[in-house]
């Protein structure tokens, strides 16, 4: 759960998240919030001061309330940490104090298993209190929210944007969709252009045409003028049907970018047993995810290992994702979706986190870490992706499918089946190979 705390004159920050993993080994992360039209990350910390207290010291407010059930929540009693925090949202509180609350008593609800009431706690936050929606990406303790149909249903939601939930989402996937296909703006400019061209064409020659039929010494000639008003009406129609196809293809690439992020936030356990995401993995290897039955997976893995020197020049990891492994994986009290151990060595979500993802000593102890194969943490939320992502591409959801990633994170290609190992060492530059570094 992310940890706030609300003085009484300001919110107090640290960053370093070194300390918080001495201080408190099972809370990782945190919560990013917006004040001052900046990114603060907001950690609890002790409300006490050696200065006098006023009478009025020990009186009930919405910040120590939060304080409170944070508190509460560190030493399990979560049931009494959702009483708090639903006290200081009924306590008039300011907009970050309601969004700490709100947030936080989604994490208590995702913790014993209510997604419904998780997720309508993160809809209030994100409509009403700026939340932002890669807080809920990024969190590892939102984990089994996140593989719960309401987290898709939240996402969905956020996605398409509206006013009980917010813009902010959309509009950041549009400005990618928009990097990514930078001419659309201006198709569409022509397309409303000679659109309303022709239209305007089309309202002078109605009447021609009609003049044309009924005849006489000074109407138009017949053909000529329908001919023109047939070419306007089908320059109306097919500029139109441009218009909309070009949003239907902007609607696909922002869902495919919303996967895409879902996929980059996707945590894996290294054969070292550290936990990363797969996102700090980009430029390193080229992940193929194989998700099937245990017995097709497991001899795909073995044919994998002829090929082994191979595949490995040329960057791949093995992800294997049995179907149906998520069902029956118990979640260890300790933490949301994620077990003590693995929440202590997922590494803090933020500004800072970027930095040292891209920082060469840490890319030089992954690159020393990465071996052949990776283990999935929460293999619910693995499923969860592949099934959307097998719906995107008109694949039954459940069938046995490969997928193969770039080096950058995007989906490369995928198929039905396993993959051929033979064609996939021809396919693939080997690293060092300057169609790898282009692709980077």
């Amino acid at each position: 759960m992310a940890s706030l705390a609300l003085n009484q004159q300001q919110l107090l920050c640290f960053s370093s998240s070194r300390t918080r993993a001495k201080t408190r080994p099972w809370l990782p992360h945190k919560v990013t919030l917006l004040n001052s039209g900046k990114k603060v990350h907001i950690f609890q910390v002790s409300c006490s001061s050696s200065t006098s207290q006023s009478p009025d010291a020990n009186t009930q407010t919405a910040e120590s309330c939060v304080n409170l059930g944070l508190s509460l929540f560190s030493k399990g009693r979560v049931k009494d940490a959702l009483v708090q925090f639903e006290t200081a949202l009924s306590l008039d509180p300011n907009p970050v104090e309601a969004q700490a609350a709100l947030y936080n008593k989604a994490c208590c609800h995702a913790y014993r298993g209510e997604g419904k009431k998780a997720a309508d706690c993160l809809r209030t936050a994100l409509g009403e209190y700026n939340l932002k929606f890669s807080t809920i990406l990024n969190d590892p303790d939102l984990a089994s929210f996140r593989a719960l149909p309401e987290f898709k249903e939240l996402q969905e939601e956020a996605r398409l944007g509206g006013e009980d939930i917010g813009y902010g989402f959309r509009r950041d996937l549009k400005l990618i969709s928009e990097v990514q296909a930078p001419f659309r703006g201006v198709r569409r400019f022509f397309y409303v252009a000679f659109g309303a061209a022709a239209g305007i064409s089309t309202f002078f020659t109605i009447p021609r045409l009609l003049s044309a039929i009924k005849g006489g010494d000074d109407a138009p000639d017949l053909w000529e003028t329908a001919g023109n008003a047939a070419i306007n009406i089908g320059g109306i129609i097919a500029l139109a049907a441009l218009f909309f196809w070009d949003n239907k293809k902007e609607e696909e690439q922002i869902a495919q970018i919303s996967r895409d992020e879902t996929l980059s936030r996707l945590p894996l356990r290294l054969s070292t047993n550290r936990v990363v995401e797969l996102v700090q993995l980009r430029d390193t290897v080229r992940p193929v995810i194989l998700a099937g039955s245990k017995e097709t997976v497991s001899l795909a893995m073995q044919k994998a290992e002829r090929f082994r020197t191979e595949l490995l020049r040329r960057g791949v990891l093995l992800v294997p994702v049995i179907w149906g492994e998520g069902k029956e994986t118990q979640v260890e009290k300790k933490g949301f979706g994620v077990s003590r151990k693995a929440a202590t060595a997922l590494p803090s979500i933020g500004e800072d986190f970027e930095k040292r993802a891209q920082s060469i000593i840490v890319k030089s102890k992954l690159k020393a870490e990465i071996r052949f194969r990776a283990e999935v943490v929460s293999p619910a939320e693995w499923e969860r992706w592949i099934r959307d992502q097998q719906k995107s591409e008109g694949v039954t959801p459940g069938e046995d499918v490969y997928i193969i990633l770039c080096l950058d994170g995007r989906v490369r290609r995928s198929g039905k089946g396993m993959p051929d190992w033979q064609q996939m060492v021809k396919e693939l530059p080997p690293m060092e190979a300057f169609l790898s570094k282009l692709e980077r």
